[in-house]
């Protein structure tokens, strides 16, 4: 299954310890997804960021190597969505305002639970 992963799924991993493509795995996403969009706003929290936030963006970029990259033209959330219904792939967001939109889309969501894992929503 596809999974479209949004740029705070990137950062989890250091934000709160959780291997997300373990996870993903486990819930049976074997398909993995970066707008370009979203490689963007990575990038440029990498420049705006100091300390963790910093590192969190940096060690996203680096995971962002194991998706299929998708070049799309716009917003990073009307990406995602627009994608998402066009491929009938869930996606991987804590972004409660994107995670609306997807829930009013009828998109699959998985989010993080209990800050140490991921559960579809």
């Amino acid at each position: 299954m596809k999974v479209i992963i949004d740029t705070n799924g990137f950062m989890i991993p250091v934000q709160f310890k959780v291997d997300i493509f373990g996870e993903l795995e486990r819930l049976g996403y074997d398909d993995f997804v970066a707008p370009q969009a979203v490689i963007n706003e990575l990038k440029a929290l990498v420049k705006k960021y100091r300390g963790e936030n910093r590192t969190a963006a940096k060690v996203g970029l680096s995971l962002s190597d194991r998706c299929t990259l998708v070049e799309r033209a716009g917003i990073a959330d009307d990406i995602i969505l627009q994608l998402a219904l066009d491929t009938d792939a869930a996606v991987l967001t804590n972004d409660v305002g994107l995670v609306k939109r997807l829930n009013d889309a009828n998109v699959t969501v998985v989010r993080l639970r209990q800050k140490n894992r991921l559960d579809i929503m």
